[in-house]
């Protein structure tokens, strides 16, 4: 009898588009998914009509357009302190998604183990399930969300092969210290093993907080594999433009397995990528920064009021609260109760956790437009 494949049986529908489609449902405010629907740069969206005319339009290198490569080398230099040459370290891929299952192809195998700091963001369960690699937990405390370097020892076994990193974190908002950093850094160094990234909240920072990538430490360049994207600093989460960065013997073969799953990433939207890297003042990110806290403090005010106490996040753009007082033995029943009585979807919490601690808990993004998030705000706070 014909039959999906033992892998498949193992990969299930994300909740967040599932809260998605029942938002629909309702027509209620959509604060499950991170669709981030604010307005893109001007320089970014002409650049690409650009170069649609300008006939941009065929297939690129495997790894991406050279002028894209270069313009992430130079960000990398410039915000993040590291040194990456375009032409053999850096791969363009579709989206961060899309870059890290490449690379989880390249560097896992089946059976191999790798480390999800909890609460985890699901695609990257079901990436690393995809592939056949099996996960392991470093569950977070809240409401900080911090760990100790004992508890991440713990979670090592001798078929570890990796630990990832995202930061800012997702869903949590966690931005990882230098020396949380400098603790997963010498774990990885005594076992040697590989250290995935996934920092596409880098300028997604509050209250001062600044983004240090795990790859700039010492010693940690010939094992990170920096995943990142320019989707949510660009507003353009349907672009699919991520890349991966690593030492020339690991992206090679990333590489090569981009250009079997995907060809390439849209060659239109890697130039205007590009132009929007070089071009776009330190101004857009500093406004980006004030302009993401103050829906923060709001959505997070809402909650607070609401009585569905938040833990404010340190950095991206969502925000977990507890709803413990709310209908529902579980949080898919407390978050669908949630979207009946507020007609505001949420995320259950039970989709970051691999055991029962987040039943009381779901996720909210506040990346809306601003009357959006008000009106969402006011109907959390009429909660009673």
């Amino acid at each position: 009898m014909l039959s999906l494949s033992d892998r498949a049986a193992r990969i299930v529908q994300a909740e967040i588009r599932n809260m998605s489609i029942e938002c629909e449902k309702v027509g209620g405010i959509n604060l499950a998914q991170g669709v981030s629907d604010t307005e893109v740069p001007p320089l970014v969206r002409r650049a690409a009509q650009v170069a649609i005319d300008e006939g941009v339009n065929s297939y690129t290198r495997y790894d991406g357009l050279r002028e894209l490569r270069e313009a992430i080398a130079r960000k990398l230099r410039r915000h993040c302190g590291i040194e990456a040459d375009p032409e053999s370290e850096i791969t363009v891929s579709a989206g961060s998604t899309g870059a890290f299952y490449c690379a989880c192809l390249a560097l896992l195998n089946p059976g191999d183990e790798v480390i999800l700091f909890e609460p985890y963001y699901g695609y990257h369960l079901n990436t690393l399930l995809a592939v056949e690699a099996v996960p392991s937990y470093v569950t977070l405390r809240a409401p900080d969300w911090t760990f100790a370097p004992e508890d991440l020892e713990r979670a090592i076994s001798p078929r570890t092969r990796g630990i990832m990193v995202c930061t800012p974190a997702n869903p949590s908002g966690k931005v990882f210290s230098r020396s949380e950093l400098e603790a997963v850094a010498d774990a990885a160094g005594r076992h040697d093993l590989f250290v995935f990234t996934d920092e596409i909240y880098e300028h997604f920072l509050y209250d001062g907080r600044r983004h240090v990538s795990p790859g700039s430490l010492p010693g940690m360049a010939e094992r990170t594999i920096i995943i990142s994207g320019l989707s949510k600093t660009f507003s353009i989460t349907g672009w699919r433009i991520g890349y991966a960065v690593s030492r020339p013997r690991w992206a090679k073969m990333i590489g090569y397995l981009n250009d079997l799953v995907y060809v390439c990433a849209p060659a239109p939207l890697q130039r205007a990528v590009a132009v929007g890297l070089d071009e776009l003042p330190p101004g857009f990110y500093d406004e980006l920064r004030s302009k993401y806290q103050r829906k923060r403090d709001r959505i997070c005010a809402a909650l607070k009021r609401a009585g569905l106490p938040p833990c404010v996040p340190e950095g991206a753009y969502y925000v977990l609260a507890d709803v413990s007082r709310l209908p529902g033995e579980t949080s898919k029943e407390k978050a669908m109760n949630l979207l009946r009585k507020a007609r505001v979807a949420s995320v259950p919490g039970e989709a970051f956790f691999h055991g029962s601690a987040g039943e009381s808990i779901v996720r909210f993004c506040f990346s809306k437009q601003d009357g959006e998030l008000e009106e969402a705000c006011r109907r959390l706070e009429g909660l009673d």
